[in-house]
């Protein structure tokens, strides 16, 4: 079991802090001929499986890695462009690596940003009155789980389906927030978290949650 990243949103529903605890590194090597029977596309600066998944290669899957040489972007490292050189079929067969891509900065804002407009649908889509909006949200792989403060504040843990306690956690994520973000004169509801003493309890909550220790 593991807690994958936390996420918190302001009232507005603008991130103000994001934390990476457990990163599970995924990565598939596979030999090809020519023509490949996967499609792939350029998305992002990156060239990104979009059809054919296939042996752990999945949609949405970053091509790393051509004959062992990592890509930069859509590029190989003498400056070649990626796509043309796989569609030259003297350049197979090829060995290529692909794996799930980290998120950049700017995805993580633009999917915070794009969970508040979904918290707000589910609220007006409840039949309860004054609907607490999405509390959990399962997928095949994770979890995630959301608390909304009296504030509007929303803390957010994605996790594994089967991890324990999320509930308890978070709220004990909002208590490290108030107890060290709030209270430090120097900061507003819409500002980034730049707090050590926050990050640093948090760090060492979370090593205390998988460690089966519940107080801290």
């Amino acid at each position: 079991m593991a807690i994958y990243s936390i996420f918190i949103l302001s009232k507005s529903g603008g991130l103000i802090y994001q934390y990476d605890h457990t990163s599970i590194k995924i990565e598939v090597e596979k030999t090809f001929t020519f023509p490949l029977d996967i499609q792939l596309v350029e998305q992002n600066k990156r060239i990104v499986v979009a059809f054919g998944q296939k042996d752990g290669i999945n949609v949405g899957h970053n091509l790393l890695a051509i004959n062992g040489i990592q890509l930069n972007g859509t590029l190989l490292d003498d400056g070649r462009e990626v796509s043309p050189f796989l569609a030259d079929q003297s350049n197979f067969p090829l060995s290529l690596k692909f794996g799930r891509p980290k998120l950049s900065t700017n995805e993580k804002i633009f999917l915070a940003s794009m969970f508040y407009p979904l918290f707000a649908i589910a609220s007006q889509l409840s039949p309860e009155i004054k609907s607490s909006g999405i509390e959990v949200l399962e997928a095949d792989t994770f979890k995630l789980h959301c608390f909304q403060t009296l504030t509007g504040i929303k803390f957010l843990i994605v996790a594994e389906p089967k991890q324990l306690n999320v509930e308890h956690l978070l709220r004990r994520v909002y208590e490290l927030y108030a107890d060290f973000a709030l209270k430090n004169p120097f900061y507003s509801l819409e500002m980034p978290i730049r707090c050590e003493q926050f990050e640093s309890n948090l760090q060492l909550l979370l090593e205390q949650e998988k460690s089966g220790i519940n107080n801290v």
